[in-house]
């Protein structure tokens, strides 16, 4: 089973408790499929399929934090926990999320195939070796696409009905920028934002719950309520932003220092 020797038995089963605690993204991947399936029928359903994004991505921000201090690469050699997290990430941060997008229809059904974009660039954003830099970010656009399918859902839904044009205009253009090699923060590997980004990615949870409780009341519910909904979603786009806007900024910096080398 590749246990280190020396390792003692509550060792092992701490780092045994790790990988059962990342494999939980792969349960939650399973009700999210379910429940988008089930949506098509009873919109109630896609709520809950993004609460177990939601929960899937606690798992993944704090797995890393539980491994390293229980050091499960030394107490199990023989198991890949990265290979693990990369199945499960897939998983959640890509193909669910996509398969919301169809269930919902969010794309109109003539141009489904554009799910092919972001589905297949983001296979090769996870097939990079320099995915993850060793300075601490990610290198391309890193398939978020659980926090692209909320928005155009809860926009869609709930704010705007958004053209079938622009939710293939947003795909794409992610989708093309898992390709280009900009770096992108990565706040649990430390960096100059890190601190910044990680108490703005907190105020930003507690606006998209708040959405999340506000979803469904607000197709029947008051003028007011609705107004609440919709100032709370916009209000919460002010992090996807910044963090777009942060990365790039890093990524010119780097750039300016190492001209001609991207990757640098």
């Amino acid at each position: 089973m590749g246990i280190a020797r020396g390792a003692s038995r509550r060792r092992q089963l701490l780092a045994w408790c790790v990988h059962a605690y990342t494999a939980l993204g792969l349960v939650a991947a399973a009700g999210m499929a379910v429940l988008a399936i089930d949506g098509q029928e009873h919109e109630a359903s896609f709520r809950w399929a993004f609460l177990l994004m939601l929960l899937a991505t606690l798992v993944d921000c704090t797995d890393g934090v539980l491994a390293r201090a229980v050091r499960v690469r030394e107490v199990l050699p023989g198991f890949d926990g990265r290979r693990l997290d990369d199945i499960v990430d897939f998983l959640t941060y890509t193909a669910m999320p996509l398969l919301l997008i169809w269930c919902a229809r969010i794309v109109p059904p003539a141009h489904q195939a554009w799910l092919l974009a972001p589905l297949l660039a983001s296979a090769y954003g996870f097939s990079q070796v320099s995915a993850k830099t060793a300075d601490g970010y990610f290198l391309g656009f890193p398939s978020y696409w659980n926090v692209a399918a909320f928005y155009l859902y809860v926009l869609d839904r709930h704010v705007v009905r958004l053209p079938g044009w622009f939710s293939i205009g947003v795909l794409a253009g992610l989708a093309l920028l898992v390709l280009v090699p900009v770096r992108y923060l990565y706040p649990s590997r430390g960096g100059p934002l890190s601190r910044l980004t990680i108490v703005l990615g907190l105020a930003w949870l507690v606006l998209v719950v708040g959405v999340g409780c506000l979803m469904p009341a607000s197709a029947d519910g008051s003028s007011a309520h609705r107004r609440a909904l919709e100032v709370l979603v916009l209000v919460s786009l002010v992090f996807p932003a910044y963090y777009m806007v942060a990365s790039w900024a890093v990524s010119w910096r780097i750039w300016r220092q190492h001209p001609g080398d991207h990757t640098a």
